[in-house]
């Protein structure tokens, strides 16, 4: 357990929680070790050692190569007869057909599995459904144009798992169907060739922390593998270079949110050195088109690429994200990669408009003392792209799980997002189980669910009763975890540079969160309609910019405008931004803490 002393006495900050060193004695003991060892700056040591990594550990948690943590692809159950199966295709010359979701892991998972089977002189196509009119996953209708279009086998990425009627129906129609998922599982699977899926019951692998695109690697390797043993690739047609291709692994990686440890460190480390080559005609158009010119990081795949590739499936042609990571057509990928830009923006208008209405709706029912367990807001047409994001954002503004629901007629599709410690995956299955919702799934972070509108009431019931426990007790213990107190001076480049060499970071493994004790606030202004803008000063003189994003009108935004000029104990992670060939170091404020009288 963390010391049980509030770092820097902060017992309750602006934000309400309490600050916490996010070592407890072992890992100080073990940051030391490091430091003797290896030299490296204490911050670092701390980084590493608060991150559970080991002292012989250092050297291969800096560094993470895919060929030393990617175990045998032959762990994962059915994932040899998967391979079999696929390479049975390419071999026979049968008509392949992919099934890819509609969010950036499945657009990525559908482009890299393309890519090789392309490489292996299949001409494979694929159908991602729309996410209003078909909803998640397979459904009968696709799997019989699918078998129409001529196609013999399905492969199926992030999704299937669940689809047990259009899997059924493909057995009906002959179509051998190969699922590669990772989505959680029940005990009754649907009949398939193969359903590869690292969070099934019966998989021993350990693997299920990775996202459908980290599975579809794991596959293509053992396709690829599968058909070296068959003597099936020559001079002629030689096997792809797979390390080539993990810029796809590490953005549907990034953005799907799964936990940035072990084989997933590698994929986006070396997935990052992938994407600045810029080989991928897509991508290269899409950074182009969302103006990232200088090398891309992990924050850049979640919060610049990825809502680019996702705004296609959520308010425009679900098909558009995986056309344009396919295409090596320059002009076609600059036309796709132009349209997400104007579909994002687009999406943002969209998102903005509803979730003031949700955001009015759970105030009225959660009170001003904001009470219960889980934010349930819907509205009268709203648009179904958007409610996943407009979760998120409750779940951010409330501190507890939230769904949003866009109704539509007699039935609403929603999208949860939970908090550390609730999992909302496990009782939305449960939910449909009891006969709750027609339909619903997913992860313990996120799931999303179909509900007939006269069970909206005995849902929100259901779900404030099975979750009362669970989200008081993660509340309970909700605090910020600081790695670190520095000066606005010592927040330089080469601190900023030897922290990203822990990185890449995400979920799982955080960004560095660091105080800054008794820094005085130069200035504090408005900025961009919804976040503060500041620059603090400490005692030496030195100073740094910083912003608080989406704090205007709430309290972290109200505490840094009304200690201008005062001293204030601030808390955030540090960001390099680059304008006119110049590089300045900036802190995003997470929180802010009054000094103690």
């Amino acid at each position: 357990m963390p010391d049980s002393r509030p770092f820097l006495n902060v017992e309750k900050s602006a934000t309400g929680r309490v600050w916490r060193d996010r070592l407890d004695a072992r890992a100080n003991a073990t940051a030391l070790a490091i430091g003797q060892r290896y030299g490296h700056a204490e911050l670092l040591c701390r980084v590493l050692a608060s991150r559970g990594v080991g002292l012989d550990d250092v050297d291969s948690y800096l560094d993470p190569t895919v060929k030393k943590l990617m175990p045998d692809p032959s762990t994962l159950t059915d994932m040899d007869r998967a391979a079999s199966r696929i390479a049975d295709a390419v071999s026979g010359g049968e008509q392949i057909a992919i099934l890819g979701d509609y969010d950036v892991d499945g657009a990525t998972s559908t482009a890299l599995l393309t890519r090789v089977l392309r490489a292996a002189g299949a001409s494979p196509f694929f159908h991602i459904p729309d996410r209003i009119f078909e909803g998640y996953g397979p459904n009968v209708e696709a799997i019989r144009m699918l078998s129409g279009k001529g196609a013999k086998l399905l492969v199926t990425l992030d999704c299937g798992t669940t689809s047990g009627e259009a899997l059924l129906e493909a057995k009906k129609l002959g179509l051998d169907v190969v699922v590669a998922d990772h989505h959680q599982a029940g005990e009754l699977l649907p009949e398939a060739a193969a359903l590869v899926n690292p969070n099934r019951e019966d998989d021993l692998s350990g693997l299920g922390h990775l996202a459908a695109v980290g599975v579809t690697f794991m596959l293509c390797v053992a396709l690829v593998r599968e058909l070296r043993a068959r003597n099936f690739w020559t001079d002629a047609r030689p096997a792809p270079d797979l390390l080539r291709l993990l810029d796809l692994v590490a953005l549907g990686t990034v953005a799907d949110v799964v936990p940035l440890k072990g084989l997933n460190r590698a994929f986006v480390q070396k997935g990052l050195i992938a994407l600045r080559d810029r080989e991928n005609i897509g991508l290269r158009a899409l950074m182009d088109a969302a103006r990232l010119n200088g090398p891309p990081m992990p924050f850049h795949l979640g919060f610049l690429l990825g809502p680019r590739i996702n705004a296609g499936g959520r308010i425009g042609d679900a098909t558009l994200g995986t056309r344009l990571l396919v295409t090596d057509d320059p002009a076609e990928a600059a036309r796709i990669a132009a349209e997400l830009d104007r579909l994002n923006t687009e999406r943002r208008e969209v998102e903005k408009a509803t979730l003031e209405q949700a955001e009015a709706e759970a105030m009225a029912a959660l009170g001003n003392e904001e009470q219960g367990a889980v934010v349930i807001a819907s509205g009268e047409g709203w648009h179904a792209g958007v409610v996943g994001l407009v979760a998120a954002r409750l779940k951010e503004r409330f501190s507890r799980p939230a769904f949003a629901i866009a109704m539509l007629g007699g039935t609403g599709t929603g999208s949860g997002r939970s908090i550390p410690g609730v999992d909302l995956g496990r009782i939305v299955r449960r939910a449909v189980e009891e006969g709750l919702l027609l339909k619903g799934g997913g992860h313990a972070m996120a799931a999303g669910l179909t509900v007939a509108r006269e069970k909206l009431g005995a849902l929100r019931a259901y779900l404030e009763q099975h979750l009362e426990d669970a989200v008081e007790k993660a509340r309970a213990v909700d605090h910020l975890s600081i790695d670190g107190a520095l000066t606005a001076g010592g927040a330089s480049a080469a601190l900023w540079t030897m922290m990203e060499s822990a990185g890449p970071y995400g979920a799982g493994n955080p960004e560095p969160v660091f105080a800054l004790p008794s820094h005085r606030v130069v200035f504090a202004d408005p900025v961009g309609g919804a976040h503060v803008k500041l620059r603090l000063r400490a005692g030496d003189g030195s100073q740094i910019g910083g912003i608080a994003f989406r704090a205007l009108h709430r309290p972290l935004g109200n505490a840094l405008l009304a200690a201008r000029g005062e001293p204030l104990h601030v808390a955030g992670t540090l960001s390099r931004d680059s304008w006119q060939g110049k590089e300045r170091i900036e802190l995003r404020v997470l929180d802010a803490a009054g000094e103690e009288r």
